[in-house]
């Protein structure tokens, strides 16, 4: 019976007793293209969010607002912010991670100064979010692969992950340090073995890219696993409420 027990535990099948007894909470994911939802499975990308109900117990509902290409200021811009206050509870959570399409500079849409307007959104996604008796959370942008000649890491959203962190700080909110957490490990990895994290396809194979892409922004399931991993140990290292929601670290 033990042995069929942690057979079906693997399998998602059966969880752990104390996870049964777990009040239902919603967890919203508020972010850009790395965290959001891919429904075309038959293409390599995925989003990061689109795996962590893959982590969690069924009693944290996941939803995943992050959509491609935006930032902070197009996301209120385009009235997606108030579309999530417009669904948000007392007592849920929002998790709000962007960056890569803020430092976009060229597009006065998206751009987000990070010691400006980025700092001053996320204040108020902070406000708006307590406002409604649901707790915020922010996380830095996941890291790019994106290696110098000399092997080094170029670290180009630098800015965007210690202005979240010094929003969270001042407003009290609990901070994941995704970028730390991924461009270590690409250092660590090196560039060809970080590659399998990355989108690279052929040519003639995909309509969207018929001469093929080398795309080192957006996530492979390896790659959105292992950032959705990176999210739930740090819960379960800060002994976040949600961590108790948290049933494994592995897939």
């Amino acid at each position: 019976m033990k042995c069929f027990v942690s057979f079906c535990l693997s399998f998602g099948l059966l969880l752990p007793l104390q996870a049964t007894e777990l009040k239902p909470v919603k967890l919203h994911l508020v972010g850009d293209s790395t965290m959001s939802d891919k429904p075309n499975l038959a293409y390599p990308e995925r989003g990061w969010g689109q795996l962590l109900p893959q982590f969690v117990t069924p009693q944290l509902t996941v939803v995943n607002h992050a959509a491609n290409g935006r930032s902070t200021r197009r996301f209120l811009n385009e009235g997606r912010w108030q579309l999530l206050l417009s669904e948000l509870g007392k007592g849920d959570y929002v998790l709000i991670q962007f960056g890569h399409n803020d430092s976009k500079q060229s597009d006065p849409a998206r751009y987000a100064a990070a010691d400006t307007d980025y700092q001053r959104f996320l204040l108020q996604f902070i406000a708006d979010v307590r406002e409604r008796g649901a707790t915020p959370m922010l996380a830095s942008s996941i890291c790019r692969r994106n290696f110098a000649g000399d092997g080094s890491l170029k670290r180009d959203l630098a800015d965007y992950a210690y202005a979240a962190a010094k929003v969270a700080a001042g407003s009290e909110v609990s901070f994941f340090d995704l970028q730390q957490h991924s461009c270590g490990l690409w250092q660590q990895l090196g560039k060809a073995a970080a590659q399998p994290y990355f989108i690279q396809v052929p040519a003639d194979l995909y309509a969207k890219f018929p001469d093929g892409t080398s795309d080192n922004t957006h996530l492979t399931l390896q790659g959105a696993s292992k950032m959705a991993q990176f999210f739930v140990r740090d819960l379960k290292a800060q002994q976040h409420p949600l961590a108790a929601y948290v049933y494994r670290e592995l897939l």
